[in-house]
């Protein structure tokens, strides 16, 4: 119990409530659509919502993992993030890198287990998982980067069930990508001095936090129009645009709670507003999927 604890704070592991809601969504449909078409589905589907959870969980905490690690210098430095389980000693460098090497074999192994199209393309996936941590040194759109590993995870569940490119998977990746895109640039924000010192990539540090601001609502605004566009290609009815307008309507909050001269609800709008939005994306669409409105 208590390694599990250390591992939780490592990761944050209810953080993995960002992506996993979008990623049962994605298998939601994908299967629904499946049925409709009479197509064969080789593993229960008890099993198939394990595997998934399992291989999305697993990978989120081997990402986690490895940007702490390859960040731990970095955090030490940083008031905000001195007190980090890694950098603080807390964790021992052994423990987390047992961690990454343990979650990466579970994703492989789950990846492999839910069909050889998944193992074949899990390499890739890992690739950009962890390469997120290294983008910061590179580039100020590493948001976006960050924006691509969370939606991975819907993009993945759609391939283990329909491997072929459509409309609907990549529209809600699309979505995920601008929506994550858009709170990371503001929570980004609070390190805007020490990210420029340190010569570290952000849009922040790069553009400063005015222009920042007006780009996190940009793609928020552009997550806000993929969320609706994907409502036309899986014949949505009231139900599905009455959620989405929900989702558009924490958005909206998100960017009332802070400002370039306030950023002091920061984590608020970042974890409590962020987690909702997932949640009520999953229910809006189970109930569109179930109802069939």
């Amino acid at each position: 119990m208590n390694t599990l604890r250390k591992l939780s704070n490592l990761v944050v592991l209810p953080h993995s409530v960002f992506a996993l809601p979008f990623a049962l969504s994605a298998l939601e449909i994908a299967y629904v659509k499946n049925q409709a078409e009479g197509k064969y589905t080789p593993i229960t589907p008890l099993l198939l919502l394990v595997l998934v959870v399992v291989a999305i969980i697993a990978a989120r905490t081997a990402a986690m993992v490895f940007n702490r690690l390859v960040d731990c210098q970095i955090d030490r430095r940083n008031p905000r993030t001195a007190s980090r389980p890694l950098a603080s000693g807390v964790v021992t460098g052994r423990f987390a890198w047992l961690s990454f090497v343990i979650s990466s074999l579970v994703f492989f192994a789950s990846s492999y287990f839910l069909g050889w199209h998944c193992f074949v393309l899990s390499p890739l996936v890992f690739f950009v998982l962890v390469g997120y941590s290294m983008a910061k040194r590179f580039t100020e759109y590493s948001h976006l980067v960050l924006g691509l590993a969370l939606a991975l995870a819907p993009g993945g569940a759609w391939w283990v069930l329909r491997p072929e490119v459509e409309a609907v998977p990549l529209f809600l990746m699309a979505a995920v990508i601008f929506w994550v895109a858009g709170f990371d640039i503001l929570y980004s924000c609070q390190d805007y001095s020490f990210d420029r010192a340190e010569n570290l990539h952000s849009i922040p540090a790069r553009f400063g936090i005015e222009r920042a601001f007006t780009m996190a609502r940009l793609s928020h605004l552009l997550a806000a129009v993929c969320f609706l566009t994907l409502g036309m290609f899986i014949g949505a009815g009231v139900i599905y645009y009455i959620g989405t307008g929900l989702v558009v309507a924490l958005f909206l909050g998100q960017h009332l709670l802070v400002s370039p001269d306030d950023l002091s609800r920061i984590n608020h709008a970042f974890f409590t507003t962020n987690g909702c939005v997932s949640i009520v994306y999953f229910l809006t669409v189970t109930l569109h999927v179930w109802l069939g409105n």
